[in-house]
């Protein structure tokens, strides 16, 4: 598959009949919150920013700023994959996993699609944008509240509240990178340029299932520079009901 750039996503969403509006232009009272370095979604939870990205891909650095500059906020998981349909067009992604790029198709295939593109940011799950925009990133931060149990992390295992199930929700043990990585790129589109990345995940495991009881999850001792985080996942591509970070 040959990789999409966000820049040629317009034209391929008109083909593939794929409803997402790009570069749309905020409302006022966006743009008021567009000031803030700290936006949060309505019900005061950490939100889950996703970002999708490629060291090959031109069009990603933007979108990469954006979710690093959310990575110190506290009301906000941002999260950076590497994925790999890049891979042989000239530069192979030193972070990219076969497993991340899964986890993108996962989300294009629970809305009736056919494609992925990078770089695109995904939301709690649920809504999605290219990211280069911060006003209509932050605007989606914004409207975007996670409705579900309680999630926390303390003293080696993740809790989870009691609530209401409608199937069975995936927990999800995610291991990354807190630190600004320098990446130096020796060819492909961004050859010559040297990248910041931030918060990259190494680690994504399931860890069980979530059936609306209480429960609690034994999480592994590491000793590494990794900060650890738990994302409960309404099956396969679906939205997150529920996320810590230790």
């Amino acid at each position: 598959m040959k990789p999409l750039h966000a820049s040629a996503l317009a034209g391929a969403l008109a083909i593939g009949g794929v409803g997402l509006t790009i570069a749309v232009q905020p409302s006022a009272s966006a743009q008021q919150r567009t000031g803030k370095s700290a936006p949060t979604n309505q019900a005061g939870r950490l939100t889950v920013v996703e970002l999708f990205q490629s060291q090959g891909c031109s069009s990603c650095p933007p979108a990469a700023a954006n979710v690093n500059a959310l990575a110190a906020n506290p009301d906000v998981l941002a999260l950076s994959y590497g994925v790999t349909y890049w891979d042989k067009l000239g530069w192979k992604d030193t972070f990219a996993s076969a497993q991340f790029t899964a986890r993108q198709w996962d989300y294009a295939h629970r809305r009736g699609r056919d494609r992925v593109w990078t770089p695109q940011v995904f939301v709690d799950g649920k809504g999605d944008v290219v990211g280069a925009n911060r006003a209509q990133l932050v605007e989606l931060i914004a409207k975007t509240s996670i409705k579900g149990p309680s999630v926390t992390i303390a003293g080696g295992r993740a809790q989870i509240g009691s609530g209401r199930a409608v199937r069975p929700a995936t927990v999800w043990l995610v291991r990354y990178d807190p630190r600004t990585v320098q990446v130096p790129i020796r060819a492909g589109e961004n050859g010559g340029r040297t990248l910041p990345h931030r918060n990259i995940v190494r680690e994504l495991v399931k860890i069980g299932s979530w059936t609306g009881k209480a429960s609690s999850f034994v999480l592994p001792v590491r000793r590494d520079a990794y900060r650890t985080a738990v994302l409960l996942q309404d099956g396969s591509g679906g939205a997150i009901i529920g996320a810590a970070k230790g």
